[in-house]
């Protein structure tokens, strides 16, 4: 994920479904010069940490 969109979904108040190595979290906070982001995912919100934007996708729902 580049750093624009993962600045768009940390600060956008619609919920966004991104994964990171497969499991759904939430993007607190986006440090662009590192090109990280802090997260936690979602069954454990307790468990924050700081990834690679890398390591982050967006899953786009496709209606029907």
């Amino acid at each position: 994920m580049n750093v624009q969109r993962a600045q768009e979904i940390a600060s956008s108040p619609i919920m966004a479904n991104v994964l990171c190595d497969g499991s759904p979290i939430y993007i607190q906070h986006v440090n662009e010069q590192r090109e990280t982001a802090r997260i936690y995912a979602m069954n454990h919100p307790e468990e924050e940490r700081e990834v690679p934007l890398y390591t982050l996708t967006e899953q786009v729902q496709v209606l029907e």
